[in-house]
């Protein structure tokens, strides 16, 4: 059996942690070393019990506590080498970080197997990870990206486990507060993901036999947990699939503090 605890998830902060057999990662750690080891402890995780984090990009709401986390709790820093470059810049890893390059073809860690695929966002070398498990299970997590290129096809494709940005709802996006240039940055395809076109990424997948689908990185300004959840939910409807039988729909949450966890 597998566990998948959203610890945060969103502008504020995000951070994944992904256990199988006796191995266990973070991707990303995007909030402060202390409520990242919180939210860990309200789930009965020890957080030196990790193996490794795996950053998938330098932006300050996925990196913000990994040096502190890491160097606390001892534990290995894996990021491709333009966001690794990125991270020194940032002070983001240290002299005393344990932090190394993950290459194309990945590493093993944890009893897991964890591979980059490159992502449209605006940063050098942004990227989502596909993880296969100890039992051979895979998990693939994508978020930030403006649009669902090849490799991001690739590194879903038949995967048992997905989860996938849901940033925006496009209207409330258009219509919401945020200035222009900033509308038009999250709209690109260096941007985010919206709702919509996560549910017809979904709604593939789900065709193509993936049955678990954890939404991520939602805009508290421009999105709902609910909207979110009926527009991906809708696309499934749409295939005659039923939530409970065919497939199973979850939304991360801002911030996870009861440390609530998915088993599958």
């Amino acid at each position: 059996m597998a566990k998948i605890l959203p610890l945060y998830s969103g502008s504020s902060g995000n951070s994944y942690y992904i256990a199988s057999g006796g191995g266990a990662i973070l991707i990303d750690v995007g909030r402060s070393a202390r409520q990242t080891a919180a939210v860990l402890q309200n789930a009965g995780i020890d957080p030196a019990s990790l193996r490794g984090i795996f950053i998938t990009h330098e932006h300050s709401d996925h990196i913000a506590g990994v040096r502190v986390f890491a160097e606390k709790y001892r534990l290995p820093v894996y990021a491709q080498e333009k966001t690794l470059e990125a991270l020194i810049r940032a002070g983001a890893v240290g002299p005393k970080t344990n932090a190394g390059i993950i290459g194309a073809s990945g590493i093993e860690c944890g009893e897991m197997a964890v591979r980059p695929f490159e992502t449209s966002h605006d940063t050098p070398q942004s990227c989502g990870y596909r993880i296969t498990l100890s039992d051979g299970r895979t998990v693939s997590l994508f978020t930030d990206l403006g649009t669902v290129t090849e490799p991001v096809r690739e590194g879903l494709r038949d995967c048992d486990f997905a989860i996938l940005e849901s940033n925006h709802d496009l209207t409330l996006l258009k219509t919401g507060p945020y200035p222009y240039p900033l509308k038009q940055r999250i709209l690109s395809q260096r941007g985010h993901l919206s709702n919509d076109d996560c549910a017809s990424e979904i709604a593939e997948l789900a065709k193509r036999g993936t049955a678990r689908f954890l939404l991520a990185h939602l805009s508290r300004e421009n999105n709902t947990p609910r909207i979110a959840f009926d527009t991906s939910s809708a696309a499934l409807s749409a295939l005659s699939m039923r939530r409970g039988v065919d497939y199973e729909l979850y939304v991360a949450p801002v911030y996870n503090e009861e440390g609530r966890s998915i088993l599958f």
